[in-house]
């Protein structure tokens, strides 16, 4: 494969000047207004048979001004300026590209690189809207350097307030970003970006891809919310949709240029059945440029840091993944069933964003496991660096649902937080917005269910139910922080146990808002027992700040025992140790470590500030002697109450 990707690189080189120039495309395709103050537009229709250029600005007369064809399927139009020098196609108004195909139908379309499409009133469709302010954002702080661990707050603008409403940048900006950080998240990741005229789609199904969601607000607006940010040292990234298109004709991309191929496969290689979407042909030389100056607007025009790939499954495989229960066996990941020339695109894709910007990330969403996907290009990798452990949130929901508590596998939990590739980083996370949307339950949810209605009040004694959710839902968070990856990410609210699913609104619910919020005010909310889990989060993020365990090399796992339910792991010159046990505690536990010396607590899930007994003294100290246990040199005799997590720090060690 890295022969075909230099092959690839080289034709760019030779034909288009290379990839800095190749991926410019948005300079010139579309509509752009020239220093004269006339108009230069460019689109790339092959099916058809004329291509104009309507608007308020002619009075919609559809075939005014018609495009000249060029050669490769390209056609341009350029429109002299007005003679007292005013905007030709004032900023605001609408636009559209009338193409006839080669049927003799005439169709409205809207420029696959329109920059911002609105809806009004009740209207079904898009309106394609000239963005061309007076005073673009200027853009006042520095992005900030990759960090050493990366810890998400996965975000989605629209459902960030506690309203029953859609969100807008400037909410996000003033009111969430403050609590990201405060969370101790130093990495945002935001979905749903990208125009998509279904909200419902969770952002999943793109009709403009080079569009800024209007919903939620101006552009502008958009570049505020990264820039503030960036100056809280804060790395934005984007969901980029890259691995399918809506099939919407109106204001999609589909059917451009009145054929069913253009942009897509023709015919039913062009379709995905489970998503009801179109498919890229990224054989395309124009398909290539588009998706690739795609890439670059985000991280040049918005300044966005770097990107989580969508569906990267269904890009790597003819099959897409459907019906395929990945085993890890190499036959899988090598054969005729991979699809070479999206595994091309996928290496490009991140050879442009690292040499553009050598401190971006890319994360790949991939559930086939596929070998060397974030190795880097110059080994034959695909170049990501981080994959999703997307393993590890199944192996909880599947725990929580399937298994008592005293069946738990320690062996089985440990296999899934520590199974992957050597030198291949992961992101690590317990739940994502897979697990909040309607049809599942969050891990809050699963633990506590309909008492999280009745009983979360501090006033209330604490009843099994709520005691055991609060204590295994900061467990399961620690343990899958400290032993699953090299970052890690939450979804938005689920770091304080966020009640009930995530549902947008849609026909199924009489379009209500009500499941499509963030209540945040419940972790503020003193008598309310989310902002114990709210401190916990906030304090794990900001001890792994401190002590890096996500950058350290992988855990050496020193107790996986079975019968007392007892987890034991050394990571960045910590202990870490999990009591899984739902009822019995341990008096003078032997745990194996590395390190001679004296050791304190230093993050204890017990403890009264995160909903726990209390029953662990932080000044205890802890000396470990030269006995060796579980292949260790030496250990230390712990107390280990009933379902307790703790981190044990050598106070002798430099911090």
């Amino acid at each position: 494969m890295y022969k075909k990707f230099t092959e690839t690189l080289n034709n760019i080189g030779e034909n288009e000047g290379g990839i800095d120039k190749f991926s410019r495309g948005y300079e010139s395709f579309g509509v752009h207004r020239c220093a004269d103050g006339g108009l230069y537009c460019k689109e790339w229709a092959p099916g058809a048979e004329g291509v104009f250029l309507t608007g308020d600005f002619n009075d919609w007369n559809p075939f005014s001004y018609p495009y000249k064809k060029l050669d490769y399927g390209k056609w341009e139009l350029y429109i002299p300026p007005k003679q007292n020098k005013s905007q030709l196609v004032p900023h605001g108004s609408k636009l559209k590209v009338v193409i006839r195909s080669k049927s003799g139908e005439i169709l409205y379309r809207i420029s696959p690189w329109a920059k911002y499409v609105t809806r009004e009133g009740e209207n079904v469709n898009y309106d394609w809207t000239h963005w061309d302010p007076e005073h673009p954002y200027k853009f006042k702080h520095s992005r900030p350097k990759k960090p050493r661990g990366v810890r998400i707050y996965e975000s989605h603008v629209g459902i960030s307030s506690y309203e029953g409403k859609i969100a807008s940048y400037k909410h996000f900006t003033y009111n969430v970003l403050p609590r990201i950080k405060d969370l101790g998240y130093n990495c945002i990741q935001m979905m749903a970006i990208m125009e998509h005229a279904y909200y419902a789609s969770f952002g999943y199904q793109i009709t403009s891809f080079f569009a800024a969601s209007s919903r939620y607000g101006t552009p502008e607006e958009l570049k505020e919310l990264v820039d503030t940010a960036h100056s809280m040292g804060i790395t934005v990234l984007l969901d980029v949709v890259h691995s399918h298109a809506s099939k919407n004709s109106e204001d999609g991309l589909n059917m451009f240029d009145g054929t069913d191929s253009c942009y897509f496969h023709s015919g039913p290689r062009g379709n995905h059945d489970l998503w009801d979407s179109r498919l890229f042909i990224y054989s395309s030389w124009e398909v290539l440029r588009f998706l690739l100056s795609n890439i670059r607007w985000w991280l040049e025009e918005y300044g966005f840091d770097g990107f989580r790939f969508d569906g990267v499954t269904s890009m790597l495989y003819h099959h897409h993944g459907m019906g395929q229960a990945f085993s890890g066996d190499y036959h899988e990941y090598f054969g005729l069933q991979v699809d070479e020339d999206a595994l091309i695109y996928l290496m490009l894709a991140n050879h442009l964003v690292h040499t553009l910007y050598p401190d971006s990330i890319t994360v790949a969403e991939d559930v086939s496991g596929m070998p060397a996907l974030c190795s880097p290009i110059s080994q034959g990798g695909v170049g990501f660096d981080y994959r999703l452990a997307m393993a590890i949130p199944d192996k909880w929901i599947q725990l929580l649902k399937e298994f008592k508590d005293e069946d738990w596998n320690m062996g089985n939990i440990v296999y899934t937080l520590t199974n992957r590739r050597y030198l291949e980083k992961c992101i690590a996370y317990a739940e994502s917005h897979d697990q909040a949307l309607v049809g599942d339950k969050t891990l809050a949810f699963w633990l506590m269910d309909a008492e999280m209605y009745t009983n979360m009040s501090v006033l209330t004694p604490f009843t099994p139910v709520i005691d055991r959710g609060i204590q295994l839902h900061k467990m399961i968070r620690l343990i899958t922080h400290a032993l699953g990856g090299e970052g890690y990410l939450n979804f938005m609210g689920n770091e304080f146990g966020h009640p009930e699913w995530l549902d947008f609104p849609r026909k199924g619910n009489n379009e209500s808002y009500h499941y499509a919020r963030r209540q945040f005010h419940l972790a503020d909310d003193d008598l309310l027992r989310y902002k114990f889990l709210n401190n916990f989060d906030r304090d794990m993020n900001k001890l792994e700040e401190r002590c890096g365990w996500l950058s350290a090399p992988q855990a050496y796992v020193s107790e996986k025992h079975e019968g007392n339910k007892i987890i034991a792991f050394e990571r960045a010159g910590l202990v870490f140790i999990f009591n899984f046990h739902p009822s019995k505690s341990y008096t003078d536990y032997r745990v194996g470590t590395t390190l001679p010396g004296k050791f304190r607590i230093v993050l204890d899930t017990d403890a009264a500030e995160y909903g726990g007994h209390q029953r662990l003294d932080h000044s205890t100290e802890f000396f470990s002697q030269p006995f060796k246990h579980n292949e260790r040199p030496c250990s230390l005799l712990v107390y280990i109450p009933n379902r307790v997590g703790l981190i044990l720090q050598n106070v002798d060690m430099p911090n």
